[in-house]
């Protein structure tokens, strides 16, 4: 695909919670500055997947990998992976905005202050407000940088934990269905990020939403009972899909 080297090179990939399998035989190259989009039914494997990518399942107990996943050429699961340091360089934005307790501010200032990515509060003033302004927040809050993050509106609270993700400096941006819990001008509003966004960032997007995952990717995956059926060119896989599951789920035949 384009000639460029992955991101991610996700080879014979297998993942099980406890016996049940999750996922089989996943195969996948997530190229970078490039939205890669996975869609299908509720259940079919594709959040496992995005939180297989930066080790988010090995929180879980009796989940098992199998497989390899590459990421800049070295496996993110070899024992001496450092996961904090894999999960700033691959950043995670959840289905539901999860701003933390405390000030717009903090929210920002966390993952700099824990990785110790500033020195002086001149700099941590700077990493903010660039965050901000990336996440297209800046201008509704920064006369309000001390109030609390839970009174920002949901939109609000997802530009922020956007935001808090790229205050930390990451290369990919792992994004659970980011607009889900949003209205439909929020929803926009998340959608022309992404747009902005990818042109620093590699993202790789869960969505339910198959005119958003047309909008908003250059490469789709269709995931289908934990099987990747088909994977390529947003627009091709859409207009002239290669498997017939594969139209009739984008068709609304099935799913």
């Amino acid at each position: 695909m384009d000639g460029q080297q992955p991101v991610f090179e996700v080879e014979n990939l297998d993942f099980y919670y406890g016996t049940a399998q999750a996922l089989k035989d996943i195969q996948m190259n997530i190229l970078p500055l490039h939205v890669t989009a996975l869609i299908g039914p509720s259940g079919c494997g594709k959040s496992t997947y995005l939180r297989c990518l930066n080790r988010m399942n090995d929180t879980i107990p009796g989940t098992r990998v199998e497989g390899q996943i590459l990421l800049n050429g070295k496996d993110i699961y070899a024992p001496e992976v450092d996961l904090a340091r894999l999960r700033q360089q691959v950043g995670m934005v959840f289905q539901k905005p999860n701003p933390f307790p405390q000030s717009i501010f903090d929210n920002v200032a966390f993952g700099p202050r824990v990785l110790g990515l500033v020195n002086g509060r001149n700099e941590l003033d700077d990493l903010i407000e660039q965050s901000l302004r990336q996440a297209v927040l800046w201008e509704e809050v920064k006369d309000h940088l001390r109030d609390d993050a839970l009174e920002l509106s949901l939109g609000q609270q997802q530009r922020l934990c956007i935001a808090r993700v790229l205050a930390v400096k990451p290369e990919v941006i792992l994004m659970d269905e980011p607009a889900s819990a949003l209205d439909p001008i929020a929803t926009s509003g998340i959608e022309e990020l992404i747009g902005v966004l990818k042109e620093q960032y590699t993202i790789v997007i869960v969505t339910h939403n198959m005119q958003q995952a047309a909008r908003v990717s250059d490469f789709t995956g269709f995931f289908w009972l934990g099987e990747l059926i088909e994977f390529g060119n947003t627009q091709t896989l859409f207009t002239r899909p290669e498997h017939q599951l594969t139209e009739d789920y984008i068709t609304g035949r099935m799913g």
